[in-house]
C-alpha cells in the first residue's frame, strides 16, 4: 500500500517559501532551471544556522575531529578510483514518443502523480476494468492529457487485448498491470510495455546514465583535460587523509569533517528541493582502528548489548560500537534542532541493499509531506576508500601505531595467528574484488597482514553523510502550522506560525517600538536593537499595528519579540527600562505569552535560549 502524501501541505509550504523569502526558483525571471534553487533572506539565515550548528557540534565541541574545505573540481582519477566514473549511474528510460527521460526506478511513483494515470484510476477503481468508460475517455479527455497512450492512439485494438485478459481472469487487475495494458498496442509482438508517466508513450528498456557533471580545465576542451564537478564531498577527505593526520596532530580514532557543494545530474529532480542537481552536504569521515587492531590492544571487542546511546567512546570499541555511537549522535543532533525522534525513523539496510564494501548502513528518515525519505546515511565503509586511493595513486594510506606494535609483541602465537588470518582474509577479499588475480591478491594481503606486527594498518571509516537542503526542507515542513483565531465579532481568520527551534530560527528576535510616531519610543528601541545586533540576527520593525507585526514575525518563525512601550520609558516607575517579551505561540496553551524583563537582563536571557 502506497504511503499517503499530503500534497496540500506541500503546496502551502512552497507558497510560503516564495512569499516570505525562504526559497526561490533559480533564474526565475528567465523561466527557471529545473533542479536548482536559491535561498532568500530567511532561507539563507536558516541554512547558515544549520550549517554552523553542525560544524560546531562536529568539530569545535570535539577534540577528535578536524575540519577540511576542499575544491569542487579535483583530479579526474579520484573519481575513477572511487568508482564514480564506472558505476555512479541511474537506470534511465526514454519515451519513444515524447523523448523525455525517466528514471526507471521512479516510473511507477511518477505515474501515480500524473493526471492521465489518476484519471484511469478513477475510471477503474480498485482495478475493476470498465471498457466502455475507458473507450469514452480515450476519445475525449485522454487525447489531451495522454496523446501517446496506446489506448488513445488505437483504442479498439488496445481494449481488445485488455478484454481478452479480463475474460481469462475476471479478478481485478493490479493498477500497474492495467497501466501496462493501456500502453500496449502490439501485445503479441512486444508483450506488455511500460508507459511514459508524462504522455503515456512507450518507454525504452533502462540503460545506465552517469550522474556526474562533466567540464574541462584549461583553455582547450579535450579528453586530456576532462574533469567533473564533485558528486560528493567525501572523496576529498580520503585523498587528504594523510595530510590532515600529519598536520592536525590527531591519532586514530579521529574524524575529518567537511561541508560544501556537490552536483548530480539527476534525471528527474523532484519533490521541491529534496532532489536537486546542485546541493550541499555535511559529511564526516571518522577513521577507526580495524577490529583486529582493537582486539590486539584491548584484548576483546565491546559488543552492542543494549538499545540507545552507547556512551563515551572506549578503547575496546570495534566498528559496530562506533557505528551505533554515530547513529545515536546524529539523532541527538536532529532532536537538538527541533526534529523530535517521533518524526524520524531508522532504516537498517538489508545485506542485499548494502554497497559491496559496506558492513552496515543506517538511513535516518524523516516524514516529509510527500513520504518518508532519507535525511542522512551513516555507513560503516570498512577500509575500502583509503585502500582504493592507495592502490590507484600508488601512495600509502596506512598509519603507524606504536601501541599496536608493542601490544603485538605481548600476544601469544595462537592469538597472533588468529588476528593475522582475519586481517589477511579481509584484505584478500577486497583485492580480489578490485580485479587482482587470486595469487596476487593473496600475496598483497599477506604483506598487509604482516604489517600488523610492525604497527601498520589501513584505518576503517564510519561515515555520517547528511544533505543540508533536505534538512532545511524537513525543518520548514515540520515548523509549518496554521492557527485559526476568532475575533470579538465572530470573524475567523487563519494564519501561519513557523515553529522553528530557536537555535535554527532565521530571525532570533524582533525589536518593536509600540508606536513609530513617538521619538522617545523609537530611540529606546534603536538602543535595544544596537545592544542585541552584534550577538544574533534580529529584525527591527516599526510599521503597522503591533498585532500585525507579531503576526509577520510568527510567519517568519521568530521565537521572541521585544516590545518597547511606555512602561519602558517609566510611565509606571517600577517598570522603567523593562521591555515586553512576547513568545511565539508554539502550543495552544502558550500562544503569544508575554512577560516583562529588564533591558540589563535581556541579552543573557536571549542568548541562553537561541544558542
Amino acid at each position: 500500500m502506497a504511503e499517503p502524501k499530503n500534497t496540500d501541505l506541500m503546496e502551502k509550504v512552497v507558497s510560503l517559501c516564495k512569499r516570505r523569502g525562504f526559497i526561490f526558483q533559480s533564474s526565475e525571471i528567465y523561466g527557471g532551471i529545473n533542479g536548482f534553487w536559491d535561498y532568500g533572506p530567511l532561507g539563507a539565515e536558516l541554512k547558515r544556522n544549520v550549517k554552523e550548528l553542525w560544524w560546531t557540534t562536529m568539530t569545535r565541541m570535539r577534540d577528535d575531529v578536524a575540519g577540511l574545505e576542499a575544491t569542487i573540481i579535483m583530479h579526474p582519477q579520484i573519481w575513477k578510483a572511487s568508482g564514480h566514473v564506472d558505476t555512479f549511474s541511474d537506470p534511465m528510460s526514454t519515451c519513444r514518443q515524447c523523448k523525455k527521460l525517466v528514471r526507471a526506478d521512479q516510473v511507477w511513483e511518477q505515474l501515480t502523480e500524473n493526471a492521465w494515470a489518476q484519471a484511469v484510476a478513477e475510471l477503474c477503481p480498485g482495478g475493476q476494468v470498465d471498457v466502455a468508460r475507458l473507450l469514452g475517455w480515450a476519445k475525449s479527455k485522454g487525447q489531451r492529457i495522454a496523446p501517446n497512450l496506446a489506448l488513445v492512439r488505437n483504442p479498439e485494438l488496445t481494449l481488445s487485448w485488455l478484454a481478452e485478459r479480463v475474460q481469462q481472469n475476471p479478478a481485478p487487475l493490479e493498477m500497474k498491470e492495467l497501466y501496462q495494458h493501456l500502453a500496449t498496442e502490439q501485445l503479441r509482438q512486444t508483450g506488455l510495455v511500460t508507459p511514459c508517466p508524462h504522455c503515456g508513450g512507450e518507454l525504452t528498456p533502462p540503460r545506465p546514465f552517469n550522474l556526474m557533471f562533466k567540464t574541462h580545465y584549461g583553455p582547450v576542451e579535450s579528453e586530456d583535460n576532462l574533469c567533473y564537478l564533485r558528486p560528493e564531498t567525501a572523496q576529498a577527505i580520503f585523498v587528504q587523509f594523510k595530510n590532515v593526520l600529519e598536520t592536525s596532530r590527531q591519532r586514530v580514532p579521529f574524524g575529518i569533517a567537511q561541508m560544501g557543494k556537490a552536483f548530480r545530474n539527476e534525471v528527474t529532480p523532484r519533490n521541491y528541493t529534496f532532489r536537486s542537481r546542485e546541493f550541499e552536504q555535511m559529511e564526516l569521515e571518522f577513521f577507526i582502528k580495524p577490529d583486529e587492531v582493537v582486539e590486539a590492544q584491548a584484548g576483546a571487542i565491546a559488543t552492542v548489548s543494549a538499545p540507545g546511546h552507547p556512551g563515551e567512546p572506549q578503547p575496546n570499541w570495534g566498528w559496530q560500537m562506533w557505528h551505533k555511537y554515530w547513529v545515536e549522535e546524529r539523532i541527538k543532533f536532529y532532536e537538538g534542532i527541533g526534529l523530535p525522534r517521533t518524526t524520524l525513523e531508522e532504516y537498517w539496510q538489508k545485506p542485499e541493499e548494502l554497497a559491496h564494501y559496506a558492513r552496515a548502513c543506517v538511513d535516518i528518515l524523516f516524514k516529509f509531506p510527500f513520504g518518508t525519505q532519507e535525511l542522512e546515511g551513516i555507513a560503516a565503509r570498512s577500509d575500502y576508500d583509503l585502500s582504493q586511493h592507495a592502490r590507484c595513486s600508488g601512495k600509502p594510506m596506512g598509519v603507524f601505531d606504536e601501541e599496536l606494535r608493542a601490544a603485538w609483541i605481548k600476544l601469544d602465537q595462537t592469538k597472533k595467528d588468529e588476528l593475522w588470518k582475519r586481517y589477511f582474509e579481509a584484505r584478500r577479499k577486497y583485492l580480489e574484488k578490485t580485479g587482482e588475480t587470486i595469487e596476487k591478491a593473496a600475496a598483497l594481503a599477506r604483506e598487509d597482514a604482516d604489517g600488523l606486527a610492525k604497527g601498520l594498518y589501513i584505518p576503517h571509516v564510519i561515515e555520517p553523510s547528511a544533505g543540508v537542503d533536505r534538512l532545511i526542507l524537513g525543518l520548514i515542513t515540520h515548523a509549518y502550522s496554521e492557527v485559526t483565531e476568532t475575533d470579538a465579532k465572530g470573524k475567523s481568520e487563519s494564519r501561519v506560525i513557523m515553529r522553528f527551534h530557536p537555535r535554527v530560527a532565521p530571525i532570533k528576535v524582533a525589536v518593536l517600538p509600540l508606536l513609530k510616531n513617538k521619538p522617545e519610543l523609537v530611540a529606546k528601541a534603536l538602543a535595544v536593537r544596537d545592544l542585541l545586533r552584534p550577538h544574533m540576527n534580529l529584525f527591527y520593525d516599526e510599521a503597522g499595528s503591533i498585532g500585525r507585526r507579531y503576526a509577520r514575525q510568527d510567519e517568519a518563525g521568530t521565537p521572541y519579540c521585544v516590545t518597547i512601550d511606555f512602561d519602558t520609558l517609566g510611565e509606571k516607575p517600577e517598570l522603567l527600562d523593562t521591555v515586553t517579551i512576547r513568545h511565539r505561540g508554539d502550543t495552544a496553551e502558550d500562544n503569544g505569552r508575554q512577560e516583562r524583563i529588564s533591558i540589563n537582563e535581556l541579552l543573557p536571557w536571549l542568548l541562553a535560549r537561541v544558542r
